[in-house]
């Protein structure tokens, strides 16, 4: 009756060891593991955020107005004969052809730490 109890003991000692090993070993497996994953996300490519719809209802909106805004210094080229106001009406458009062009090329930044 003797043997079984020691043969218990035994099995139960090699089952705690199993998978655990060096204490040392496994620190260096963990820490590995995670400068790994940092690394990774440290060079992974941010993502930009969704743009919400107050973002895209602005940038549409700023769109038509700049459109309006062109179409009346259109009419201001088209009807006007004094310089200087066609020079601003010119002016404007071209402003405002410019800034239609970069809302419509808006993309939304990526969240700071991304």
């Amino acid at each position: 009756m003797r043997p079984v109890p020691i043969i218990l003991l035994a099995a139960l000692t090699l089952a705690a060891c199993d998978g655990g090993g060096d204490p040392v070993q496994q620190a260096l497996r963990e820490t590995a593991a995670a400068n790994h994953s940092a690394a990774i996300k440290e060079t992974a490519t941010p993502v930009a955020p969704e743009p919400t719809s107050m973002e895209r209802a602005w940038v549409a909106e700023m769109v038509e107005h700049h459109r309006e805004t062109i179409a009346t210094a259109d009419a201001a080229l088209a009807q006007s004969r004094d310089p200087e106001v066609r020079r601003m009406a010119q002016a404007v458009r071209d402003a405002r052809a410019r800034e239609i062009a970069e809302l419509q090329a808006w993309k939304p930044a990526a969240a700071p730490g991304q």
